[in-house]
């Protein structure tokens, strides 16, 4: 009687004499992308250097032959100056954005949520409609636009700049909400609808706990959007009530022309507000956008 030999499942003696990778070895592949990454970093942040290093420049050294030089002498007067031109207008946006972004990203939300979790006959059409509000170019209403406020009577400035931004920033915190809440389970609607909640209480105790990451995704949306715009606050303001974008075209327009380093300091401090919004909420803003693309 021969002896059998029983066949032996591949263990750890196969997995030993495997070849292994030797381990912090950097691929091809992998080496080309992390040296496009660290062009495109350098490529953005070039302007970001220029204006820094002209900020701090006196008249005589800013000036395009060195733009790419260090100061010869590190000055702090131009931040000052800067400063003290465009601090109020930096309060009057203040007043203006954090209503304007509050205000259409609720007025976003309770759309979305009507027209996704309570449709009704129409419900494409209306939303169609909005959306259709996203791709008119700003410059061919505003003569129309700017005879409806002075119909109205809404002094220029703040409050003006209020109501437009939030008017024309429905369609886009519709389309952002929308495509949120069609990522609600349908369970949880209908569970609060047996229970006996109608449209409102069910929007405001079930669905709008459950909305924090779209609100913070619309509010740096529409923060940054109201803060940069300029088109609006030109025709809707004048040089003592409108925005920072205003006051920092006067900056640049006006005496300070040739002190370059005036002017990279305005708009340094002008940008501040945007900048660090997106460094705090930045990973927030991603993951608000993605969690409305998963179907729950």
């Amino acid at each position: 009687m021969t002896a059998t030999t029983m066949p032996t499942a591949p263990g750890v003696g196969d997995l030993a004499q495997a070849p292994r990778r030797p381990k912090g070895r950097f691929s091809a592949a992998r080496t080309a992308r992390y040296a496009i990454l660290l062009f495109s970093v350098l490529i953005v942040l070039i302007p970001v250097y220029v204006l820094l290093v002209t900020s701090f420049k006196g008249p005589g050294d800013a000036t395009p032959t060195r733009a790419w030089a260090l100061p010869q002498l590190w000055i702090a007067d131009n931040w000052i100056t800067a400063w003290d031109t465009l601090s109020p207008a930096i309060g009057r946006t203040l007043q203006m954005v954090i209503p304007a972004s509050i205000i259409s990203a609720f007025l976003g939300s309770m759309n979305g949520f009507v027209l996704s979790r309570w449709s009704f006959r129409g419900a494409n059409v209306v939303f169609t409609l909005i959306l259709f509000g996203m791709f008119i170019p700003y410059q061919a209403v505003m003569i129309p636009l700017n005879q409806i406020v002075l119909d109205i009577g809404l002094p220029n400035g703040v409050p003006t700049l209020i109501l437009l931004h939030v008017i024309y920033g429905i369609p886009i915190t519709t389309l952002i909400f929308r495509n949120y809440y069609e990522s609600v389970p349908h369970e949880l609607i209908e569970a609060a609808r047996m229970d006996g909640a109608g449209m409102l209480r069910t929007y405001a105790w079930v669905v709008l706990p459950i909305s924090i990451p779209s609100f913070v995704v619309v509010l740096i949306w529409q923060f940054t959007s109201a803060w940069n715009d300029f088109l609006f606050a030109v025709f809707f303001s004048t040089p003592n009530t409108g925005p920072v974008t205003v006051a920092l075209n006067n900056l640049a327009n006006g005496a300070q022309l040739q002190n370059y380093g005036v002017s990279m300091a305005g708009a340094l401090f002008a940008s501040l507000p945007t900048l660090l919004v997106y460094i705090i909420l930045g990973k927030y803003f991603v993951g608000g956008l993605m969690s409305g693309s998963v179907k729950g």
